[in-house]
């Protein structure tokens, strides 16, 4: 399985605060007001926590994990495993299409980047070694979602 060639996989692009590809925008302004630090910096610029340190990398509670920027429902708690990366992972999204996949040829590596599809914040990256039955790993930063746990 080559993640390059997935459905919904796109070519490098630049990640403007007021990028008209998604149908959430807000300016740099409105980004650092909802924002804390760490989250601007993560969801926006692509920055990445250390690992063991994000609030959700042993979190188990039944419930949604939400994009941070813009609130869609990202994943689901019982698609999430212990990948021991340090980050939280999941082996699918919650519906196709939520996550965008776009190559990361940044730091001398070849990977798959993942993106909200509806405002474009950086959430981490996918991987191929996670259990069946997708054998992908989303390896997320905590600093880009939120948790809704389930009513």
């Amino acid at each position: 399985m080559n993640p390059f060639s997935k459905p919904g996989s796109k070519p490098p692009a630049p990640h403007a605060h007021d990028d008209d590809r998604y149908p959430v925008r807000k300016t740099e302004a409105e980004w650092r007001a909802q924002l804390d630090p760490m989250q601007f910096e993560v969801a926006r610029h692509a920055a990445t926590e250390r690992a063991f340190t994000g609030r959700f990398w042993d979190h188990w509670a039944d419930g949604v994990y939400r994009c941070v920027g813009c609130a869609t429902p990202l994943f689901r708690s019982g698609e999430k495993f212990d990948a021991g990366c340090g980050w939280p992972s999941w082996w699918q999204e919650i519906e196709p299409g939520r996550v965008e996949r776009l190559v990361d040829a940044s730091h001398g590596m070849l990977r798959v980047e993942v993106r909200c599809a509806a405002c474009g914040s950086h959430l981490g990256h996918v991987f191929e070694d996670g259990p069946a039955p997708t054998g992908e790993r989303y390896c997320i930063n905590s600093a880009s979602i939120d948790f809704t746990p389930k009513a």
